[in-house]
């Protein structure tokens, strides 16, 4: 076999006790779309997710050991944007294991956190390559090489090079380009769902969103996720999405400084959505960072769903600032029934602040109530700790957010991810940042949020998890969940606030 596409597990250190029935399992999208990339150039490849199948190390080395991979690639990313750092807890742990059994293969790494520091991911002993940006042509011809003397000649990757006294010396290679616009549909022509595992049928391994499925256990699997597109025009401060851009090898290159989109046809998008409905999934995530962005776009894919009748129960995100009322009859025929709105701070200035002005002058409270007339749900994106917070803006988020009282919330502490702006301004300024993989996690016993100008770090925790509480046991809110989705449900979220993370900070 050429490549073993690996999905590391580190479920528990992220979410804690939410790891076992409430957190999301996401297919591994970018196992996916590199697995049929390579495969579609002529190379035998296979997919590991131990993530899915809750693998542990000794279970993972058999699965490797009996696949005899001359490359095992470590693809550690994740839809959530600190989901590749965080990510790097089972990778590091599985890599090691793979180097103390001696295993007869490469270990490579690529994915978000790799592009946004790959000299530190390539210092790793148990490392032996990594792949800056989204590595898809430095795969190509990695795969064609012999993975030892040719290494030096091979754009986008790093390695370690021979040096004096047969040191190891970790050396980056010139930068590879990305897929450009006219090679989206040839050069990533889909996903390969065949390669998954799976219990008893196709994707029963992977479950949506608790509310993605309205609270109901029952209707999260079969579940996937695809894109449609890659990237984001905005450069915001506490984003690292554009990262996988990058073709800038320098030192300290932000995110902000790799924005751009690329779009795959809307052919392209029918023939994965259809290849999906055939394998009965029916709730399907479109992880696009803008996909409510662009007429053009998204206009002939939501007509495509609604033609096909796929029967999806879709969600996918949107800045407050680009809703189009006219469009969202469009989206709601189509099978969207949630929109994620990154509403971020209660306070326009933290919010302009942080988004280096990006964001136009809106009504929230409209915007949200365009949606609800519309018959769509909303998920709210909160972001407590940004560094002109204080207790009294983060109030005003929290504020805000019960005044919305939107059918979900999400509200996350803010981190200086690596490959975001945020991260280098921290950096430059001296900021205390969490000194291990598992601080980045928002909700990880380690989580280390950043201090603003104001509050220490253990306040923005507090403040969070307090506010989280405060929203998922408010009367309002659970009167809300149980008139939209039944009594039920009601009940399975008040279960699930029952479970009460312990934070180290705060001295748990």
């Amino acid at each position: 076999m050429d490549a073993l596409f690996v999905t590391p597990d580190s479920s528990v250190q992220a979410y804690q006790g939410l790891a076992k029935v409430y957190s999301a399992i996401e297919p591994p999208t970018w196992s996916l779309l590199l697995a049929e990339s390579c495969r579609a150039k002529g190379h035998e490849v296979a997919i590991l997710d131990c993530d899915a199948e809750r693998l542990t190390l000794e279970q993972s080395l058999v699965r490797i050991e009996s696949l005899k991979p001359r490359l095992v690639v470590l693809v550690v990313y994740g839809q959530n944007p600190n989901s590749g750092t965080t990510s790097m807890i089972g990778a590091l742990a599985l890599a090691k294991a793979i180097k103390k059994a001696q295993l007869d293969t490469k270990v490579c790494f690529v994915g978000s956190h790799t592009s946004a520091l790959p000299m530190e991911v390539l210092s790793h002993d148990c490392v032996d390559i990594v792949l800056l940006n989204e590595g898809v042509y430095a795969l190509h011809n990695l795969l064609k090489s012999n993975l030892a003397d040719d290494l030096a000649q091979i754009k986008g990757i790093g390695y370690k090079k021979q040096g004096p006294a047969g040191f190891a010396m970790p050396t980056l290679n010139a930068p590879q380009s990305i897929v450009p616009q006219e090679r989206m549909d040839e050069d990533l022509p889909g996903y390969a769902w065949d390669l998954l595992p799976y219990r008893e049928k196709p994707l029963d391994l992977y479950r949506a969103h608790f509310w993605h499925a309205e609270f109901s256990h029952e209707k999260r699997t079969p579940f996937a996720a695809i894109y449609t597109s890659l990237g984001c025009s905005f450069g915001c401060d506490f984003c690292m999405i554009n990262i996988v851009n990058r073709v800038d090898s320098s030192d300290g290159v932000s995110a902000a400084q790799s924005r751009g989109m690329r779009f795959w046809s809307p052919a392209w998008v029918a023939r994965q959505m259809r290849k999906l409905a055939d394998l009965g999934v029916r709730t399907l995530r479109i992880s696009d960072e803008m996909f409510f962005l662009n007429r053009k776009y998204y206009t002939p894919i939501l007509q495509q769903a609604i033609d096909e009748d796929f029967g999806f129960n879709m969600w996918t995100y949107s800045r407050v600032d680009t809703v189009r009322r006219d469009a969202l009859e469009l989206f709601k025929r189509a099978g969207v029934n949630w929109l994620a709105l990154g509403v971020e701070a209660g306070n326009q200035m933290v919010r302009q602040e942080v988004s280096k002005g990006s964001f136009k002058e809106v009504n929230i409270r409209d915007v949200c109530k365009v949606i609800n007339d519309a018959d769509i749900n909303i998920i709210s994106n909160y972001i407590f700790g940004f560094p002109d917070d204080t207790r009294e803006t983060m109030q005003e988020t929290l504020d805000l957010a019960l005044e919305l009282n939107t059918e979900m919330a999400n509200m996350y502490p803010c981190q200086a991810l690596p490959g975001s702006p945020m991260y280098y301004t921290a950096k430059k300024n001296g900021w205390a940042l969490p000194d291990s993989y598992e601080g980045y996690a928002f909700l990880s016993y380690e989580s280390q949020p950043l201090p603003t100008k104001y509050m220490s770090a253990a306040e923005v925790l507090k403040f969070r998890d307090e506010a989280w509480r405060t929203y998922f046991t408010n009367p309002d809110y659970l009167s809300l969940v149980e008139r939209r989705f039944g009594e039920q449900e009601r009940k399975n979220v008040e279960d699930m606030t029952s479970i009460r993370l312990k934070r180290k900070l705060l001295g748990d």
